[in-house]
């Protein structure tokens, strides 16, 4: 291998590409781009004549290129090959580099022939079978019947995956949608022609349509390198062990990641479970003095976030102060307010809500805060409720429609797209925005949540969001932080995950149990809950300005390695 790729292993298993929020054991929501990048360095290395030394003892690659001229000539003449149509000579313009001494450019028609395999549909598979189908992208089922009955080289022809190549075993099906490789295997190693054509982009000049497929027209024309036999298993030999280094450095670095992610995981839940006060302060002890050890990826930020969320909704993120007013007191004036309402007839009265008994409480509260019904909190001239459901089309002049795609939490400015009538919206008033409330996805993506501007006053909700406004006593930030918290989020979804269609029954919703601090501590926790975020995502920006670095310095060797560089 390349002294300079051994050299930098560091700089292609530290190159990370997220490509979404990863949970526990999800690393292969990670792209380990950089190992990525190091196979296709192998390859282009491989098909540049740069991997290996030359030989001058070789036979040079123009020996067999005679002989397979040679042999189609034969072939076509015996009624064995069908005759196709002579391609223009390679041009300068057309090598796509210099090529070492021995090899020689040659178009794939001059070392190939493809034809389709033959049609099977599911249904015709007989699964019980141990025989292989091949497909578009390898292996799709299996038969009972074989149309090869040797290794054969085969290319993906149909789908998104056309273009991709795999040898099958000695017996196989291969269908109508992939190519089946005919080559001179006297003169070109099997193995090295899989190397060639997975380092050559078959899929180049494909159409771009709903169904991708390749020719004969698209892959015949296209220009490779043809090294010495000798070479060429030369060549397999050494990508053979660099692809099994990649493999062990992928390998080791997915386990390096899920071992990084439980290790989080297990210290932020021994924070938030933690039994007392110092197996507290100990355990945030043990996660401070590594915390630049921990704290390294977005996963690891994300799930710090969360654990801020539950160390707040458990009344563990800011001291208690024995001077504020208990929940309990803020409970009572909260009722005595809901039977001022009825009294006057703003509200109706309420069926009571049932009583929380000792074993339903999830955790022990601090002192000072009290457990109710999520619905007790709830402004009831604006109850929890579903949206509209929208026959039809939507309208151009007509009422702002809010739906699941419009909520973002960290940009409430969203402008709905949408527009209902005036007339639908006149028989949905309950659910007519006033700005200020929350909206949360009951559909769907369940547990998404946005805040309600000022701007979409008068505005409707779709059937998929419910309206949620606190009352007057609870803040509202507080209420936002304990619905984006685990605890509420798993206590919303619940075994919805399990369904189609998760749905969220507002019922559900309003009978689930609140923890509720004293207003004032409600303040104290917003305002460290928001500085802790934003030291947060000050982290996570950091690491991803250090992930574009890495992206970029991997890009930049892999560059390097191919220009000028000698084969050892």
């Amino acid at each position: 291998m390349q002294p300079a790729l051994i050299e930098h292993l560091d700089v292609w298993t530290a190159a990370i590409e997220t490509r979404s929020t990863a949970g526990r054991g999800s690393s292969n929501k990670l792209n380990l781009y950089g190992i990525k990048k190091l196979r296709e360095l192998i390859l282009e290395l491989a098909v540049r004549g740069q991997l290996v030394a030359q030989d001058p003892q070789d036979e040079p690659a123009s020996v067999p290129l005679k002989k397979i001229a040679a042999e189609k000539a034969r072939l076509i003449k015996d009624g064995k090959l069908k005759k196709q149509t002579p391609l223009p000579p390679i041009t300068d313009d057309e090598k796509p580099f210099e090529l070492p001494k021995g090899w020689e450019f040659v178009r794939l028609a001059g070392i190939i022939n493809i034809s389709s395999g033959d049609g099977l549909t599911s249904a015709q598979m007989n699964q019980e079978g141990e025989i292989p189908v091949f497909g578009g992208n390898g292996i799709t089922g299996h038969h009972d019947c074989t149309n090869i009955t040797k290794p054969t080289l085969v290319i993906g022809r149909v789908g998104f995956y056309c273009g991709s190549v795999h040898v099958t075993p000695d017996k196989a099906w291969v269908t109508d949608n992939a190519f089946i490789t005919y080559f001179s295997e006297q003169n070109i190693y099997l193995d090295f022609l899989y190397w060639l054509l997975k380092g050559t982009n078959l899929k180049e000049n494909d159409n771009a349509t709903a169904q991708p497929v390749i020719s004969g027209r698209k892959i015949y024309p296209i220009v490779v390198g043809l090294p010495p036999l000798a070479e060429q298993h030369r060549i397999v030999a050494k990508v053979n062990e660099l692809m099994s280094l990649c493999d062990a450095l992928e390998s080791e670095q997915a386990s390096n990641i899920n071992a990084h992610q439980v290790l989080v995981e297990n210290l932020l839940s021994a924070l938030t479970n933690a039994a007392d006060q110092g197996d507290f302060q100990q355990t945030w002890a043990r996660i401070a003095a590594h915390f630049d050890t921990l704290f390294t990826t977005e996963h690891s930020i994300d799930q710090l976030k969360q654990t801020i969320l539950q160390l707040a909704v458990m009344g563990k993120l800011v001291a208690q102060d024995p001077q504020d007013e208990p929940a309990s007191v803020l409970l009572k004036k909260i009722a005595a307010e809901k039977a001022r309402l009825v009294k006057a007839g703003k509200i109706k009265k309420q069926e009571p809500l049932p009583p929380i008994a000792e074993d339903e409480k999830p955790f022990e509260l601090p002192v000072g805060w009290a457990w109710c019904r999520f619905d007790f909190i709830i402004d009831q001239q604006y109850p929890v409720s579903y949206g509209v459901l929208v026959p039809g089309d939507h309208v151009d002049d007509g009422i702002p429609f809010v739906r699941i795609g419009d909520l973002d939490i960290n940009n409430p400015a969203i402008t709905p797209e949408k527009k209902i009538s005036k007339e639908i919206d006149a028989k949905y008033e309950r659910t007519r925005l006033i700005g200020g409330e929350i909206l949360m996805a009951v559909v769907g993506s369940i547990g998404k949540l946005g805040l309600v501007p000022e701007s979409w006053r008068g505005a409707n909700i779709a059937r998929a969001l419910c309206r949620i406004k606190p009352i007057s006593f609870i803040e509202r930030d507080f209420l936002v932080l304990i619905l984006q918290s685990k605890f509420m989020q798993d206590g919303f979804v619940g075994d919805t995950r399990t369904l189609a269609q998760p749905t969220l029954n507002v019922g559900l919703i309003r009978n689930t149990l609140t923890p509720v601090s004293p207003l004032a501590e409600q303040h104290r926790i917003v305002a460290k809950v928001d500085e802790l975020m934003t030291l947060c995502d000050q982290i996570k920006a950091r690491i991803r300005t250090a992930q574009t670095t890495q992206l970029h310095l991997a890009d930049v060797l892999a560059e390097q390695a191919i220009v000028g560089t000698n084969p050892v």
